[in-house]
């Protein structure tokens, strides 16, 4: 039986799933940030790895605003420590932005429940379906997982992804939330940003989706409740059950079970933005 080919993507199609334009990447790699792989014509190609490597590096450029020295710096140090090696003072010392005024760093709290659990990266990883490599980066960078990742994890240790991402649940019953103020999750998966537009809310979660050109959920997930979705700009493709597909524009609105396996991604070539409402709370 002949060995199974490693897909590998052209430039254009990394980028978009970096959520980058082509002319990035060419920086990126002038830059020394990384090496793509080269068929014999000299045609750049990228596979999953360099793809987890692409995005890595776009949070530390755009939410991290680290500079290429500070990047390559961080790399290294992230690509010699062991799975399960204390953070390294560069991952420790990154600010972030948090939903959640004194939460700590997503990926230390993940790590926090696991060991608490007496569980192995392994173990974990087996069960949400990733790696372990890309469990133990996560865990010391809080980057690197897919929001369907992030779910799994959150379901595994019997929590939500909103509290696991520092949503405050215990305000009062009114919430004001101003124009441009929104708390925001940390920034875990290249493309997708989620605001939190009511805070303390019990029974249902709202949320403002920013989502780069080609960004989605990398995966289906599912839980209890419904949800209603409403497109303030660009496009959304929604696939329920894995074979019913809907293709959202600005100013359509979507509801359906929050039971059903949903997957999503941006279709557009723009930025897209929504209202996402779940209830009760259980994302």
């Amino acid at each position: 039986m002949a060995p199974m080919q490693t897909t590998r993507f052209k430039i254009a199609e990394a980028a978009r799933m970096v959520g980058v334009s082509p002319s990035t990447l060419r920086l990126w790699e002038s830059q020394s940030l990384f090496e793509p792989i080269r068929t014999e014509s000299g045609q750049r190609l990228y596979d999953g790895d360099l793809l987890e490597r692409l995005k890595r590096i776009a949070w530390l450029r755009q939410e991290q605003g680290l500079n290429p020295a500070a990047i390559r710096e961080f790399l290294k140090t992230d690509e010699d420590a062991g799975p399960d090696m204390p953070l390294p003072p560069a991952a420790a010392s990154l600010p972030e932005r948090k939903a959640g005024a004194d939460e700590i760093p997503v990926g230390h709290k993940v790590r926090r429940m696991r060991r608490a659990a007496g569980d192995t990266l392994e173990t974990v990883a087996r069960a949400i379906g990733v790696t372990t490599s890309v469990l133990s980066t996560f865990e010391r960078t809080s980057q690197g997982l897919s929001l369907t990742a992030l779910h799994a994890v959150a379901h595994y240790f019997g929590t939500t992804v909103s509290i696991l991402c520092g949503e405050d649940t215990t305000r009062p019953n009114e919430s004001l939330v101003r124009y441009g103020e929104w708390p925001t999750w940390p920034a875990t998966s290249s493309g997708v940003t989620v605001q939190v537009l009511a805070e303390g809310a019990k029974q249902m979660q709202c949320h403002r989706f920013q989502l780069a050109p080609g960004a989605s959920s990398e995966g289906a997930y599912q839980h209890d409740g419904e949800e209603f979705i409403y497109v303030l700009t660009g496009s959304l493709e929604i696939v329920l059950d894995g074979d019913q597909f809907f293709e959202l524009n600005a100013g359509d609105s979507f509801t359906f079970e929050s039971h059903r396996p949903h997957s999503w991604r941006n279709s557009s070539k723009s930025e897209t933005i929504l209202i996402w409402i779940n209830t009760p709370a259980s994302f």
